[in-house]
């Protein structure tokens, strides 16, 4: 099976991580804008809607009808909540950084029209906390299903020193209502300090995918399908991206491995 690891070192303008189509990925496309300050980036969505995430920086997003005239403010993604920008498709849109800038450029196939251009604030995310004992993890949502995008479900994942994240193993392979829903991920990984590491497992019960990666700083895990928990290495704080596409459903509803359930 091929690698569903993703390595990237980062050059200024867009860096493609993986187009729709690789990995068995069929809702996303997934990339890394960087601009000195002062510099622009224009795109045009064509038929993908996107969901752009200051991971840090500010910058203006501005297109016919809408002009967010500053946007961002946290200098990295360990210094506070995120802004979002969400476009919906065939909008042509230009980035100009106020500041040094940091932005994962998430986009998915969309086939009808979705929300306007709106910026998310980190006043309307919500953050909840997830697990216990050394599993515990802070998730910073965005964008959920009460959101008109027709794939997106976007988060942000903290994970303290050494502990875990994803578990107890679960996935999100089926539509199958209420106990699971078929929803794609991304994961962007992010550690502080920047030499950290961490652990990602992607496995299927009847074992045709049994992954196991070092993830480290500014590294893509695409998870089509399977159980995917994680972990940092102690000493470094682990920060990561999550993106989920839906194919019919969205929202935080997985099933959990019977094997491992019993931690919960």
């Amino acid at each position: 099976m091929a690698e569903l690891l993703f390595h990237l070192d980062p050059e200024p303008g867009y860096n493609k991580v993986f187009d729709v189509g690789a990995r068995g990925m069929t809702l996303t496309r997934f990339g890394i804008l960087q601009l000195a300050s002062g510099a622009s980036y224009s795109g045009n969505t064509g038929e993908f809607e996107a969901a752009l995430v200051l991971l840090g920086g500010k910058c203006s997003v501005k297109g016919d009808g809408f002009d967010f005239a500053e946007v961002g403010g946290r200098k990295n993604v360990f210094d506070g909540k995120p802004y979002t920008v969400y476009l919906p498709r065939r909008t042509a849109y230009t980035v100009t950084a106020l500041t040094d800038l940091d932005i994962a450029v998430n986009e998915s196939p969309a086939s009808r029209d979705t929300a306007r251009p709106t910026v998310i604030t980190p006043e309307m995310t919500r953050t909840i906390s997830i697990g216990r004992d050394n599993f515990t993890r802070a998730a910073t949502i965005m964008l959920d299903e009460k959101f008109d995008s027709e794939h997106f479900y976007i988060g942000e994942g903290m994970i303290p020193s050494g502990n875990w994240s994803g578990y107890p193993p679960h996935r999100h392979d089926f539509d199958d209502l209420p106990r699971e829903i078929d929803m794609e991920e991304t994961y962007f990984y992010r550690f502080d300090p920047a030499g950290g590491f961490g652990i990602q497992k992607v496995y299927t019960p009847d074992g045709l995918i049994d992954e196991t990666y070092t993830v480290k700083h500014n590294d893509t895990v695409a998870i089509a399908r399977g159980y995917h928990p994680l972990c940092g290495a102690p000493g470094y704080q682990m920060y990561y991206l999550w993106t989920m596409a839906g194919k019919v459903n969205r929202g935080l509803i997985s099933s959990m491995d019977p094997a491992h359930a019993w931690a919960k």
